[in-house]
């Protein structure tokens, strides 16, 4: 290869052109060294020369020969030089851009399993090829967790509409009365639709940035103690003991949209009471942590198997599904809460031992709001 490796683009033109000037200026030297000589000396013997006059003539004649044929001939070896290399510069550049080019129609035409190799062709080709096969992995990926939202939504729309179809028609045709229960029946699918879609609404917000954050200092204790509230009915209705374990100091305010950080509470109550069943009992605790503050909630459940705990703050994500839909979990909630923590600058996880061993899941606030809270 004519030019160096490493660098960038840049760096290599400039190695190109340098070489270019390198080839002139050695072929002038060796032409000079070589051929002006020869010509030089072929004049100074001319024949008939007889005065001092006529032998400066001639000298003059032969230098202005010798340098006009070494010039000639650096020049056009500079050129054959130049227009090589820049054959060759113009192969591996549009060799490069001919595999993106390729790729990115690919990729338009829905193959997102489309990749550029490595061009070699410096740190600027490299970082743009680099760009484009991470744009197209995501877009792999938003691609099959479109295909899953689909098919999840149409699973969670289908038993609800498949009854209140059922339930119309058989009162349609009189086979079914109107009766309280029926009313209450047909109200529970409409409010699980309900439901649905308002879930769909707020982790969509959410994750494009468009939730609205009214941030305010805000004790954790006073955040827990809140949620533990909201929680203790439904709680007692589902036989579980709901704990709150009081920090033992005092914890510094955190800055926090306190609705929204007692949704994500609920949330992870309204889970947590899901997967414990009765006589378990589920903690709500606070702790300080070297970047904020940390609000818990344990459980003493079914547990998650470690290879879904990567996977459970996805949409429609369910660790078990039967056991999931059965107790009337949309599969958004913790998506819901996953977008509202980050909206906060904060982190949450989930952590297990393992199924049958509980789970605990754990949101990080930093003490301070973050330096952008809406969009």
């Amino acid at each position: 290869m004519i030019v160096v490796r490493g660098g960038g683009l840049g760096r290599r033109l400039l190695a190109a052109l340098a070489l270019v000037l390198a080839t002139a200026a050695l072929t002038a030297w060796l032409v000079a060294g070589a051929v002006g000589p020869y010509i030089f000396h072929d004049h100074l013997i001319y024949q008939g020369t007889r005065t001092s006059e006529e032998a400066v003539a001639h000298a003059e004649a032969a230098f202005r020969t010798a340098s006009g044929l070494a010039l000639s001939i650096a020049l056009g070896t500079a050129v054959v030089a130049a227009l090589t290399v820049s054959l060759v510069l113009t192969r591996r550049i549009g060799t490069s851009l001919a595999a993106l080019t390729s790729a990115a129609r690919q990729v338009a035409g829905g193959r997102y399993e489309a990749r550029v190799p490595t061009p070699n062709m410096g740190r600027e080709f490299e970082e743009l090829v680099d760009a484009f096969n991470q744009m197209a992995a995501r877009l792999a990926s938003s691609e099959r967790l479109r295909h899953r939202l689909l098919a999840d939504v149409a699973h969670e729309v289908r038993t609800p509409v498949a009854t209140l179809s059922a339930y119309l028609e058989g009162l349609e045709d009189g086979i079914k009365e109107l009766t309280p229960e029926t009313v209450a029946l047909l109200r529970a699918q409409g409010t699980r639709l309900t439901k649905l879609s308002a879930d769909l609404a707020a982790v969509t917000r959410a994750e494009s940035g468009e939730l609205q954050l009214s941030m305010v200092e805000t004790s954790p204790a006073e955040v827990l103690r809140l949620a533990h509230l909201a929680g203790r009915d439904r709680a007692a209705a589902a036989g579980v003991d709901l704990g709150l374990d009081e920090p033992a100091s005092a914890l510094p305010p955190i800055v926090i949209d306190p609705d929204r950080i007692a949704q994500v509470l609920g949330n992870l109550v309204d889970n947590a009471l899901r997967h414990t069943p009765a006589g378990g009992r589920v903690t709500l605790a606070a702790a300080r942590v070297q970047d904020g503050v940390a609000l818990t909630v344990e459980d003493t459940g079914g547990g998650i198997a470690a290879e879904h705990l990567p996977h459970i703050f996805e949409r429609f994500y369910r660790a078990d599904t039967a056991r999931d839909r059965h107790s009337g979990g949309s599969g958004i909630g913790l998506a819901i809460t996953k977008a509202i923590v980050e909206a906060h600058g904060g982190s949450v996880r989930a952590e297990s031992p393992g199924r049958g061993r509980g789970s605990r899941f754990v949101v990080t606030l930093p003490l301070s709001a973050p330096k952008r809270t809406a969009r």
